[in-house]
């Protein structure tokens, strides 16, 4: 698979003899993107394949974090602190004042401070002794949190680490988390005369047992027959991906159609998930032709595939598909998270005029996608050289990350909410979450291969290759300055994934009109984010044309106007107005060639 020809694949799902000499045509100006990039993943000699023996058992041991990285931020940070007398001393008077604030009941600040940590919200923890337990651990988290930071000289990522670590270790102490200490479990616990404590006890050795695991115990959401249910059919299949045409839900459509490409760390159904709150659903109700890429899932014979194997085969060949089926007219093309950053890799690429081009595209879509990622957020944290090279060991021997060591992680960012809250209320309070389609989206995992994922790691997160211009296609360096099209770009206020402030970089590299949208959410609840939709809202400012002076991003949140309701229609809106006014005939689907009825077979793998 690593020495795959331009658009090689069978004839039967790839080309009609109708179309072959325009396919053949196309494919000569792609045929550089067959090549590889212009770096290669490290090689494994023998010496390195020890080395990965090694670091891969160390791995295995502290769930693929490197003790090393930890070790040198932790010996920074302790030396730079012992050289600081000063940071000393506010530590002692800190320390002082909390002491003496240290009173049940009897500081009204404090309390309130203690009240502010949502875990302490209820009535029942301004009693004592809980109120004590509450405020002694809002004074832990206050003091360890200034110990951590503004020491004087001690390297910012080994700060930001520290930090980190630390508030992870004292969450692990909360008192919201033990039965004893926590008001409202014993509260619930004599109130249901002890039937909490048996179904929080049945839920524990549920989980431990591996019974209760949370796709069998949702049969309501299947994919095919509940999530991803919007009519179309699969016209195209290469090597790493499917392409879904939507049926069209109305008579008319627009001239331009779109083309979705998500995150390849995520099924993408999560823009199709049920009827009421599927994005693509939406699109197609309003009257665009909708198509969406669909990733495999790689197991580990596919090891060796790299980016520029998920650029050519997930992006570049799908528009050509595209433009062969609606006749060459421009497309709109949209992506999700690192598909969006793969999406303006090629439109990059296309606009230099130096690597073909498979379709015009008439407008660039980046929903919650980074171009720059010197601020890549907490995810960050688990990225630096020596973390990726304990995770190139992690994958080293299955030749992929399994998706349960991604979903860790993420789980890891946001642990209060999606570890202990969730213990709390499944093991303390016996109550099992309701389940939902996203809920059931996010246990359908994904993995990633080895070479892909360590090169976009260290050349998109590390080093920062994109924004800089040293990412290179065919040898040569592409800019997102190259990008000629107009740009939509989301992001979401809570976002732990793509920070907001870091995807408004967009506007310090593109050299082109870009609409810029901030959707209340996370990463994921904020671009499942559909009409009706209770307590959503998004932030915009009035378009800005290409030549307007640059403003920052906390500028330009001072001076965006606050929208109820659900971005989408405003996007919709958008692309409307980039659109051909008069409708036209639905193509057909497929242009006559049609594969398998949506949502085809890659989206079912395991």
């Amino acid at each position: 698979m690593n020495d795959m020809s331009p658009l090689r694949a069978p004839s039967a799902t790839t080309t009609t003899n109708a179309n072959a000499n325009a396919e053949s045509a196309v494919a000569v100006a792609l045929a550089p993107l067959a090549k590889p990039l212009c770096y290669l993943a490290d090689e494994v000699g023998p010496a390195n394949q020890l080395d990965l023996m090694l670091q891969s058992a160390i791995a295995k041991m502290t769930g693929g974090v490197s003790p090393i990285a930890m070790s040198l931020a932790f010996q920074d940070w302790l030396m730079h602190l012992a050289v600081s007398p000063g940071k000393q001393l506010e530590l002692v008077e800190l320390a002082k004042r909390q002491a003496l604030n240290w009173v049940p009941n009897g500081d009204a600040r404090a309390e309130a401070e203690a009240h502010a940590d949502t875990r302490f919200k209820g009535q029942d923890w301004s009693n004592w002794p809980f109120s004590a337990m509450s405020r002694s651990f809002v004074n832990a988290q206050q003091f360890w949190q200034h110990a951590t930071s503004g020491v004087r000289g001690v390297e910012p990522h080994h700060s930001d680490v520290v930090n980190f670590t630390a508030r992870q270790l004292l969450d692990i102490y909360s008192p919201s988390n033990y039965f004893w200490t926590n008001p409202e479990v014993l509260q619930q616990a004599v109130a249901s005369k002890g039937q909490s404590v048996l179904a929080g006890w049945t839920n524990y050795m549920q989980d431990i047992s591996g019974k209760k695991a949370l796709k069998d115990d949702n049969p309501a959401y299947l994919v095919g027959r509940d999530v991803a249910i919007t009519p179309g059919k699969v016209v195209y299949r290469n090597e790493l991906v499917e392409l879904i045409q939507y049926s069209p839900q109305t008579p008319g459509v627009y001239l331009e159609p779109v083309l979705i490409v998500p995150s390849w760390i995520m099924k993408y159904y999560i823009l199709d998930l049920s009827p009421h709150n599927s994005l693509v659903r939406y699109l197609v109700e309003q009257g665009h032709t909708v198509f969406m890429v669909s990733w495999r899932n790689p197991g580990s014979a596919d090891r060796d595939l790299g980016m520029d194997d998920y650029l050519r085969c997930g992006v570049m060949y799908p528009l050509q598909e595209v433009d062969r089926i609606c006749g060459g007219v421009p497309v709109h093309a949209a992506g999700y998270c690192l598909g969006g950053t793969l999406l303006a890799i090629g439109a990059a690429a296309i606009g230099s005029g130096r690597h073909g081009e498979p379709a015009k595209l008439a407008s660039v879509t980046l929903l919650a996608a980074q171009t720059d990622f010197t601020d890549p957020g907490e995810l960050g944290l688990f990225i630096d050289d020596s973390e990726l090279a304990f995770l190139d060991a992690v994958m080293w021997k299955n030749g992929y990350l399994d998706g349960t060591q991604m979903a860790g992680s993420f789980q890891l960012l946001n642990s209060r909410d999606l570890v202990w809250s969730r213990i709390m209320r499944e093991y303390l309070l016996g109550q099992r979450n309701v389940p939902n389609d996203l809920m059931a989206w996010n246990a359908d995992t994904t993995r990633m291969p080895y070479r892909m994922h360590s090169e976009y790691l260290k050349h998109l997160f590390l080093h920062n290759d994109l924004a800089e211009g040293r990412y290179c296609v065919d040898g040569k360096a592409v800019a997102v300055t190259d990008i000629k099209a107009p740009m939509f770009v989301v992001g979401t206020e809570r976002d732990h994934v793509s920070p907001w402030h870091s995807v408004y970089k967009i506007h310090l590299l593109a050299d082109t009109e870009i609409d810029f949208v901030l959707a209340s959410g996370g990463h994921n609840a904020g671009i499942v984010s559909e009409p009706g939709h209770a307590r959503r809202s998004y932030k915009v400012q009035p378009h800005r044309p290409l030549g307007a002076p640059f403003i920052g991003a906390d500028e330009w949140i001072q001076g965006a106007t606050d929208q109820p309701g659900s971005w989408w229609p405003h996007w919709h809106q958008w692309l409307a107005e980039r659109s051909q006014a008069e409708l036209v005939a639905p193509p057909p689907m497929g242009a006559g060639k049609v594969l398998d009825e949506a949502p085809g077979r890659n989206v079912r793998e395991a």
